[in-house]
């Protein structure tokens, strides 16, 4: 290949990956789902069933997945995985597994796995143990608040 040729498309590259960069994170669509960019795995690989059916946390295992809405969900087992694939609407965490109080005030944020809680037979996620307390105050009022404001919040 031409060395010219190759500077040039280098030079390109990283204009282009500038401008991507130097673009406001509003301007760049965020998905349904709090997933990753690599392999669009859903809210960190922590599987959502385990929430409901151990009580905590537990990160889920890449042999045992799940495609919904765009994205992977991962599960500690495969009774986990069926659970879920029956019936996702049911395990999966409200406002697509963004930090639900950020959502109740209007924008998104990324999760700690850590920092959840269960209310009305739903899963709630939140940024921080910090920002669950401050969740907490009043559940009932931010869950309404996030109600309206899903998911206008995914432009913000």
């Amino acid at each position: 290949m031409d060395r010219r040729y190759m500077i040039k498309s280098f030079g390109a590259l990283l204009m282009a990956t500038g401008l991507l960069l130097a673009m406001p994170e509003s301007a760049v669509a965020k998905s349904e789902v709090n997933a990753s960019f690599i392999g669009s795995v859903a809210i960190e690989g922590t599987d959502p069933v385990a929430y409901f059916t151990e009580g905590k946390a537990e990160k889920g295992l890449s042999k045992f997945n799940h495609s919904w809405k765009g994205a992977t969900w991962r599960f500690k087992s495969a009774a986990n995985q069926k659970a879920f694939a029956a019936d996702p609407e049911k395990y999966a965490p409200q406002f697509g597994g963004y930090c639900a109080w950020a959502v109740s005030q209007g924008y998104t944020a990324a999760i700690d796995p850590e920092a959840w809680t269960i209310h009305g037979g739903k899963l709630y996620l939140n940024f921080s143990k910090g920002v669950q307390a401050e969740w907490a105050q009043d559940i009932p009022g931010n869950i309404a608040k996030g109600e309206k404001n899903w998911p206008q919040a995914l432009e913000k």
